[in-house]
């Protein structure tokens, strides 16, 4: 079973188990270039996971975000939300959402906590993030590799 857990955004954070039962994680940037419509961003994202589905991906979760800052970000999340259920139906791979508040409180024991918060607890458990995106996808991930051990016993 390999599992990916998403931050989506313009700037997604992901995390991902491997066969080795370990975790590698990453940001992938999907800014749209000079001269370049709104909707190529969500192109490159499609583009992506369809390069990263050859890890053998045979689940995704992703954070609802129910609130945002600005109007676009909140088009920008819908944007890339839509991409990726659309893209998993196609391909017939299971998703499914956790609340950021919950991913936040497992993390932290703060169902607010802040990016550096975030950050912070990712780096105790021993994982070298370099922003929050990595941070929130990898917690995202430990969340969800609890709830499967918890289901398993």
């Amino acid at each position: 079973m390999t599992i990916l857990s998403l931050d989506l955004g313009t700037k997604t954070g992901w995390a991902c188990t491997t066969h080795l039962d370990d975790i590698v994680f990453g940001t992938e940037d999907f800014s749209t270039k000079r001269h370049e419509g709104a909707g190529m961003r969500f192109l490159r994202f499609k583009r992506w996971l369809t390069e990263i589905k050859q890890a053998g991906i045979t689940e995704i979760y992703f954070e609802e975000v129910r609130r945002h800052v600005s109007t676009d970000s909140a088009h920008c999340y819908g944007g890339f939300m839509a991409t990726l259920t659309a893209w998993c139906e196609h391909h017939g791979i299971p998703y499914s959402s956790v609340p950021v508040g919950t991913i936040k409180k497992k993390a932290t024991g703060k169902g607010n906590a802040s990016k550096e918060m975030m950050i912070d607890a990712a780096k105790e458990k021993g994982f070298d993030v370099t922003d929050d995106n990595q941070a929130d996808a990898v917690h995202l991930l430990l969340h969800v590799l609890d709830k499967i051990e918890v289901r398993t016993i």
